[in-house]
């Protein structure tokens, strides 16, 4: 599932692509990625002849600023987006159009079907259930270690790689970078949350922000189908230090990287680096 680093990268190609344009008319092919309205003909009228003015991000979540209203878009496990002229063949697994007026399309591709759209009022889209319930924002200045200690002391109990894969704690981390936020943090995933001091709580805040901009820079990671508007690959999974390495030696002390199931999910980690809790 593309994470925040690489909903980013979309997004910025998105924007580079497709602002400014005006949707003559939309195709829908595959009924149940659009939620909102429940009407798919409303869904392709409300967005005809309307200019995309924007394009942001909350989460893993993009969000296209479309007249008054924001298209709210999420990839899930291996949605994508490209811009295409309107000669060229529509792919396999190519579920939404957006015909502009220019003679391109922006197509959304999904081999697992699993995305999906919503179209509401601007002043109503973060009102969406998912949206609604985001924690913070890890990349905007306002993300500061006081504001994750308070999200830790928030909660009772459990292991912290749970709890950074939970998007009401923080938003846009997956798998792959809670893995390497808490090698880079020094945190075991098991570690209890009410045990962390502050410093570590401000070393993981730290490893949050590092990590995710690094990868944002890189343009992110391909480790399955993952690429950007552009139809390129991210480079981020050549720099991962711990996900995917089991069986390695560890880049900082040469421990062999351990994988674990934590919060149900594959976990790497270096159990010299990041320690049993005691």
């Amino acid at each position: 599932m593309p994470e925040l680093p690489e909903v980013e990268t979309v997004r910025r190609g998105l924007e580079a692509l497709v602002v400014g344009k005006t949707i003559e008319r939309v195709t829908v092919t595959l009924g149940r990625i659009i939620r909102k309205p429940d009407d798919i003909e409303e869904f392709k009228l409300i967005l005809q002849g309307l200019t995309i003015e924007e394009v942001k991000r909350r989460g893993k979540y993009l969000l296209f600023g479309v007249g008054p209203y924001t298209l709210v878009s999420h990839l899930r496990m291996e949605g994508r987006y490209g811009l295409y002229r309107a000669d060229e063949e529509v792919e396999k697994h190519t579920h939404v159009i957006f015909h502009f007026t220019d003679g391109t399309e922006l197509r959304y591709k999904d081999v697992r079907q699993f995305g999906t759209m919503d179209v509401l009022p601007r002043e109503d889209f973060s009102e969406l259930p998912g949206l609604h319930e985001l924690g913070p924002e890890p990349l905007d200045e306002s993300f500061t270690p006081d504001v994750l200690r308070k999200q830790v002391h928030k909660r009772r109990s459990g292991k912290i790689k749970a709890l950074l894969l939970d998007q009401t704690f923080v938003a846009g981390l997956g798998n792959i970078y809670v893995d390497e936020v808490l090698f880079v943090s020094g945190i075991h995933p098991e570690a209890n949350v009410t045990r962390l001091t502050d410093e570590q709580i401000g070393k993981l805040q730290r490893a949050i922000v590092d990590v995710l901009t690094h990868s944002v820079n890189l343009g992110g990671s391909s480790i399955k189908s993952y690429v950007n508007g552009y139809g390129s690959e991210g480079q981020m999974q050549h720099e991962l230090r711990v996900y995917g390495h089991e069986g390695e030696p560890c880049p900082v002390c040469g421990t062999e990287i351990v994988k674990s199931r934590v919060a149900g999910r594959g976990t790497h980690f270096c159990p010299t680096c990041q320690p049993q809790p005691d």
